[in-house]
This record gives C-alpha cells, sequence and structure tokens, in this order.
C-alpha cells in the first residue's frame, strides 16, 4: 500500500500554528532566565513555577524534530527523491543560525561586563563546540548550549532520514517506525540518568535529548502517513481536533514537573531517577503543545490554532530565534544600567524591559540581517526549481525550526 494508490502528500506546506508555538516558547525561555537572574526561581513562592519554564527547550526541539523530518517521510510516502539535498539543507541551516549566533556573540564579548571569556571561549560558542570539552560558558550566553545540541541533530538528521526511510511503504512499514520512534524519550531519559553520575558535561549532548526530537519525528511520521491515507482515523485525531483539551493536558504534565519528582528547581545536581522523569515530562509536554498545531488532515484548523498563525503570531515566530539568541545579553545590560544586584528579586522590574528591547533587537535582526540573508542565499533555487517543474518550498518552514532554548 504506498502514498500513490492512497491519494496525495501535499507539498511544502507551513504550519502556521507554530508560529505562536514558538513565540510561546521564546517567552518562557526568556522568563525562566530573568526568574533565575532575580532569585524568584529559586526561592519565591512560584520557584517551581518559573523553574520548570526551561520546558521551551522540549518544545523547541520538538518543532524541529517535526519540521526538518517531515520532508524525507513525504519523499518516502510519495516514493520520490528528496526535494532537497543534503547540501542545500546544511546550507539552509547555516543560513538561519549562524549569523545570529555570531553578532550574539561578538556582542556580548565587546559590551558585557564583567567579560571574562577569552577569543578562544568566544569562538568555540560561535562555532557551537563549546559543549565538548572544558570550556566554560560565556557571560551573556549560556544558553548556547541548546543551539549546539539542535547544531548535532542537524547534522544527524540526513542520516536518520535515510534509514528511516528505506524499504516499501506500507501501512504496517508506518507502525513498525512509528513504534521505534516512541522508544526515542526512553533513550534520552536513560542518557541523562546515566550521566548524572557521570559528572562533566554529557548531559547536555544530544543523545539526552534525541527523545525531544524524537517527539517531534513521531508526529511528522504520524501526520503525513494520515494525509496519504496510510493511517485511518483514530482517537489521536479525535483528541487533536480539541486543542484546548491537549493544552489542558499539557498543563497538567506541566504541574506534575513543578513537584520535586524532576528534581531540584536550582543548579543543584538532580538524582538519576529525577533526571529521567524530568527527561520524559518534558518529552511529553512538547508533544502536546505542539500536537495541535500540525494534527489537521484536511478540513479547517480549529480556531485556537488558526489565531496563534495569525499575524502577531507568523510575527513572533519569524523573530523567536534571534530573542533566544539576544535576549540574555539584553538581560545582562538592562541590570548594569539599573544597577540591579544579581538574586535580590524586583522580577516585572527586569522582565519587562528585557521582553521589549529582546522583540526590538530580534525585530531588527530578522528584517536587516536573517531574512535578507536567507533570500541572498536562495538565490537562483526558485528559478531552479520552475524549470524542473517543481514547486518550490514554502517559505522555509524548515528554515524557522531553529530552536529557541534555554
Amino acid at each position: 500500500m504506498t502514498a500513490v494508490a492512497t491519494g496525495a502528500v501535499p507539498g511544502g506546506r507551513r504550519f502556521r500554528g507554530l508560529d505562536g508555538v514558538r513565540a510561546l516558547g521564546a517567552l518562557l525561555v526568556l522568563t525562566t532566565h530573568v526568574g533565575f537572574e532575580t532569585g524568584d526561581s529559586l526561592s519565591s513562592p512560584v520557584a517551581g513555577v518559573l523553574s520548570r519554564m526551561d520546558s521551551g527547550v522540549a518544545v523547541f526541539f520538538v518543532i524541529s524534530g517535526f519540521l526538518l523530518f517531515r520532508p524525507h517521510v513525504r519523499s518516502w510516502v510519495a516514493q520520490e527523491e528528496p526535494a532537497t539535498s543534503t547540501r542545500r539543507y546544511l546550507w539552509h541551516r547555516f543560513l538561519r543560525i549562524a549569523p545570529p549566533l555570531w553578532v550574539a556573540v561578538v556582542t556580548a564579548g565587546l559590551l558585557l561586563e564583567p567579560s571574562t571569556a577569552s577569543v578562544r571561549t568566544l569562538v568555540r560558542h560561535a562555532t557551537l563546540t563549546h559543549i565538548y570539552g572544558d570550556v566554560p560558558p560565556a557571560y551573556g550566553l549560556t544558553q548556547m548550549w541548546s543551539l549546539a545540541t539542535e547544531g548535532a541533530f542537524y547534522l544527524l538528521l540526513p542520516v536518520l532520514g535515510w534509514a528511516a526511510t528505506r524499504g516499501r511503504v506500507s501501512r504496517g512499514a508506518v507502525l513498525t517506525r512509528l513504534a521505534l520512534l516512541a522508544t526515542t524519550p526512553l533513550v534520552g531519559a536513560g542518557w541523562m540518568a546515566l550521566t548524572v553520575d557521570a559528572g562533566g558535561k554529557q548531559g547536555v549532548w544530544l543523545p539526552g535529548y534525541i527523545g525531544w526530537f524524537g517527539a517531534g519525528m513521531t508526529l511528522a511520521l504520524w501526520q503525513v502517513a494520515r494525509e496519504a491515507g496510510l493511517l485511518r482515523e483514530s482517537w489521536v485525531d479525535a483528541v487533536a481536533a480539541r486543542p484546548g483539551t491537549v493544552w489542558g493536558l499539557a498543563v497538567a504534565v506541566y504541574l506534575v514537573a513543578v513537584s520535586p519528582a524532576a528534581g531540584p528547581y536550582s543548579l543543584l545536581q538532580p538524582s538519576p531517577g529525577q533526571a529521567a522523569t524530568k527527561s520524559l515530562l518534558y518529552a511529553a509536554l512538547g508533544l502536546l503543545v505542539v500536537l495541535p498545531a500540525v494534527a489537521r488532515v484536511g478540513g479547517v484548523e480549529p480556531t485556537a490554532v488558526r489565531r496563534l498563525g495569525g499575524r502577531t503570531g507568523r510575527f513572533l515566530g519569524d523573530v523567536s530565534y534571534g530573542v533566544f539568541c539576544y535576549h540574555l545579553v539584553v538581560l545582562e545590560l538592562v541590570e548594569q544600567a539599573l544597577d540591579y544586584e544579581i538574586f535580590t528579586g524586583g522580577f516585572l522590574r527586569l522582565w519587562l524591559p528585557t521582553v521589549v528591547l529582546s522583540v526590538g533587537v530580534a525585530t531588527l535582526s530578522y528584517y536587516l540581517l536573517e531574512r535578507p540573508l536567507m533570500r541572498r542565499g536562495r538565490r537562483g533555487e526558485r528559478t531552479a526549481s520552475r524549470a524542473r517543474g517543481t514547486d518550490h518550498p514554502a517559505p522555509d518552514a524548515a528554515t524557522t525550526a531553529t530552536s529557541t532554548s534555554s
């Protein structure tokens, strides 16, 4: 049973609801960092709520897994050659993540005081290799560990995509792959449990987060298979059609993660069980947050999802990567301007200017740097695709998959 026999597989489609989800994730990540700087995520009455907003990392890893794996699944189900070569895919990834990353690294090195980062440390951050080896996190760039982890996923994805899309297309083949992908959160949780005792930086390497990317890959395979008629309508469709219910479940998972079961709120080392539990809870949370935004198979999207993809949601989604790259530099500069002493409270005093200025800087970055460079870097691709008689990919759904991480 192939996709050719069961119906067409839609092409370069933009999942507009993901824009709002991306914006929400950016806000979560920014807020948890402000909470740490003020000390409110460590000892205030809402410490757990603020601390667990680092789950925004899981949301963005799920989005990346979905958007970047989906083209591989589409090509397999349609029994076509991949629309994008590995070389072009990696070039697109580089265009998307490198310019804002480099601006943030240079800005942090020049403007933040006290800046103790050596040139070597800044270069390691700029090349996303700082999580490997004994490299101290640079002032204002501590969030970049997650971008380095995501960069490793970018490099591995062509291999994963190739391996997962070999063989004949059938309902059984889809179900087998779904079952295998469903085990990835267990792999990630196991890695996190083992690295707690091992020490070192292994806890921020890709294996510990493969389950979060795997959750997105699972959604991609399910969604494409449903559109092609390889999977029948099920309870998943019924649940996903009710975003309020799904997001209510996500809130419930979040509240469980706030409990001591997921470990301490501070930087103290969790137990192996707590590390594994947190990993699994965040994988479930990320999947539940993203599911309603990608689940539509024909018909009309729920109102809540359409609103997420409205004008405001799309704008905030476009600039969310810039918010990720620049918000800690902005936060540190706000603290300097206010002569703020760390861990002395005053959450809103720091949060409001950090949000406003981060969005402002990210907006300038997107429209003056990121989008022009992406368009210039793709010059000629649209003409070439038309000459081949194929559709050019949508305004890069995959391009916007870049994580906004903690």
